[in-house]
């Protein structure tokens, strides 16, 4: 069955409760799988540090019906137990709508919802607030109510009552205590790779679930799905079954403490594929691996690391020398590495690889999904295609993509809820590099297509070489 984690509103402690849960159901050797509602980075990371095993992104709007259905029983039916934590709150979605919101997963994989409600100043007027997320879509289940910052066993007494009042299960209150509060950044939850003492975090969130939960009702809601094929090779069927030998191409994957914001499936996606990833760190100022064919550069937090970035003197020659023989893939932070110049959050620039020429700086915020609208033919693309992908940052661009004559112009026209219709993206015979996110597994021709230009690149290299 699996259940959903939502709220009424982002910062209620979804994250709090899932990862209480994720911490009890390992105290007890029971694996669970977790997955989160969109296209999150950062709560999955925590998910997947406390879970041991990847949390995966359940995104209607990203990656379509079929590969939510796919991924859901595919991955959750392979452990003990599943938990999906919501997205913002329960029915927000693109715009003023509830697509792509918790609700519509919940309601597209019949999942009972668990609303967490931030109880802090509350009495009877959380009736009408959970009588009301109830009561809005009738296609919803709700299986019951956790309330979070309770101050007082009083406190919790008195909610208690008003929530039996309207015929609503409480099925636990998370104390009011900030040592349980988690470290955040300017986009959201700080990286995983900074939350200290994990142990003794994992113990005491396991303790919260067994002394303030209802773990005996979170049993049952937390069971696992029944067991679906494997996702991947369900995604890319048609190239895995095509009878051609596919020779190893390794691709080189940036992953340190300023790039790791990748989904899970674009690693799974490159090895079904016999492209090997191998580990590499721009921070470390080295070059990729020799023997990698190809060289993914995925988001992060590069501006928090500007001026230890602008010493890497190899790793800059490195891009710089790569880029003349073998194809690049770079999303948001991953392509700021590229630019002339990066500014770290007081405002002082740094110089960067210089392979595009762009001033990168702090501006206002970008976020939403994007309908991608493909103008000529790309690495990746082909001119007349559609995408969804998904932008999120707070760093502009002094130029956004290739408009000059003599260029092969930007990857892409790009619309969303309430912006404007602009060119973006950089399109360089060896460069796909873009604000926009994709999903390579909901988008399974992206790593169909990156294999064909790593051996096509392959092939003159060998020729030449």
């Amino acid at each position: 069955m699996a259940c959903m984690i939502a709220a009424p509103a982002s910062g209620s402690g979804k994250t709090l409760l899932s990862l209480c849960l994720i911490a009890w159901a390992r105290h007890h050797q029971r694996s669970i799988q977790p997955f989160k509602v969109g296209p999150d980075y950062l709560d999955p990371q925590l998910l997947t540090l406390a879970a041991g095993q990847p949390c995966r992104n359940l995104d209607l709007p990203l990656c379509g019906k079929a590969w939510v259905n796919q991924s859901f029983n595919g991955y959750g039916g392979r452990s003990h137990l599943a938990l999906i934590e919501g997205v913002m709150g329960l029915y927000d979605g693109i715009g003023c709508s509830s697509e792509g919101s918790s609700a519509d997963v919940a309601i597209q994989l019949r999942l009972p919802v668990v609303l967490l409600v931030d109880a802090g100043g509350q009495a009877r007027s959380l009736a009408a607030l959970v009588a009301g997320f109830r009561a809005l879509d009738p296609r919803l289940q709700l299986a019951g109510v956790v309330l979070n910052r309770v101050n007082s066993l009083r406190h919790r007494e008195l909610l208690e009552e008003v929530l039996e009042q309207i015929g609503v299960r409480c099925l636990g209150c998370l104390p009011n205590d900030p040592r349980l509060d988690l470290p955040s950044r300017h986009l959201g939850l700080a990286p995983a790779h900074e939350l200290r003492q994990l142990e003794p975090r994992l113990k005491r969130w396991a303790e919260l679930a067994e002394e303030h939960l209802a773990m005996d009702v979170f049993q049952e809601l937390l069971k696992a799905p029944s067991p679906g094929p494997d996702p991947i090779q369900t995604a890319l069927s048609s190239a895995l079954t095509a009878g051609e030998p596919m020779p190893a191409l390794p691709v080189a994957v940036a992953q340190d403490e300023a790039f790791h914001f990748r989904y899970p499936e674009m690693q799974e996606c490159l090895e079904a594929l016999n492209m090997p990833v191998l580990p590499w760190s721009p921070l470390a100022d080295g070059p990729p691996p020799e023997e990698a064919r190809g060289l993914v550069l995925p988001g992060g937090f590069p501006e928090l690391h500007a001026a230890r970035l602008s010493t890497c003197e190899q790793s800059f020659a490195a891009l710089q020398s790569w880029i003349q023989t073998k194809p690049i893939y770079a999303e948001c932070g991953g392509m700021l590495l590229l630019g002339q110049s990066l500014a770290d959050p007081e405002g002082r620039q740094h110089r960067m690889a210089g392979l595009l020429p762009f001033e990168a700086k702090r501006g206002r915020l970008q976020v939403g999904y994007r309908t991608l609208k493909v103008r000529s033919d790309t690495l990746l693309m082909r001119r007349g295609e559609q995408l969804r992908g998904h932008e999120f940052h707070r760093w502009n661009l002094s130029q956004e993509a290739d408009t000059t004559m003599g260029k092969t112009g930007p990857l892409w026209q790009v619309e969303g809820w309430k912006i404007k219709r602009r060119a973006e993206g950089w399109n360089r015979p060896n460069l796909h590099a873009s604000w926009v996110h994709l999903h390579w597994a909901g988008s399974s021709t992206i790593s169909c297509r990156w294999r064909a230009a790593l051996a096509s690149a392959a092939k003159r290299n060998d020729a030449v070489g």
